[in-house]
């Protein structure tokens, strides 16, 4: 250290960039992640799923279902996904992605009119995703592993099932245990309430997914 001070160098210097944690932290609000998920249904028919997911509130939105993913295919999803943040008036600068084939330049195209950056994931490295994996990773573990998917109109069906129960029901540890659609209920501390609770489980799926809820 006391050479490189002699020699007028900064034994530690600022770095010039931010880390991708940094970049993860700072841009949070505005950060949008999406990904393809492959499933295969009763008939054989490999299917592609095409999700993005809201960094901040974890909300989650199913952009569509198809065994061919072609440009005009995906090309119309990115315009879906656009329309969908400006009818919830969320404004997203940035979105991950991954450099999977399937997405032509076309999608870049369509995001970046409406303001939002597309940011390459590194090769080989899905920790650069890792909500958007998680989330796969959750859908398979929670539905696509226990349901038989007859077709693709049933593919969709469970989709938007799990979508729903996904925003408006499940708990995120990432954002302290709330739901994407839904505040945290007030905690219940009065004594006589706690005596009372009546908890009713609503079925979805055909059990497949549970929602919990306090009798009115």
């Amino acid at each position: 250290m006391a050479i490189l001070t002699d020699a007028g160098i900064d034994p530690a210097p600022q770095r010039a960039s931010s880390t991708w944690i940094q970049f993860l932290r700072s841009q949070t609000e505005a950060l949008l992640a999406c990904d393809f998920l492959e499933t295969t249904t009763l008939t054989g028919t490999r299917t592609y799923v095409l999700a993005a997911i809201e960094h901040a509130h974890r909300r989650i939105r199913i952009l569509g279902a198809t065994p061919h993913p072609t440009t005009a295919w995906v090309t119309q999803a990115a315009r879906n996904l656009v329309m969908d943040l400006e009818d919830a008036g969320h404004r997203a600068r940035f979105l991950i992605r991954d450099r999977d084939g399937k997405f032509p330049a076309l999608f870049d195209a369509v995001l970046a009119d409406a303001g939002i950056q597309v940011v390459l994931s590194g090769v080989q490295m899905p920790r650069m995703n890792s909500i958007m994996e998680r989330w796969v990773q959750s859908c398979r573990h929670e539905l696509l592993d226990r349901t038989l998917i007859w077709n693709q109109r049933h593919l969709l069906h469970v989709l938007r099932e799990y979508e729903q129960f996904y925003n408006s029901h499940r708990p995120h540890q990432g954002i302290a245990n709330a739901r994407p659609l839904r505040p945290l209920p007030q905690p219940i501390i009065d004594q006589a309430q706690i005596t009372r609770i009546d908890i009713r489980r609503r079925q979805r799926l055909g059990g497949i997914l549970n929602e919990y809820h306090h009798a009115a």
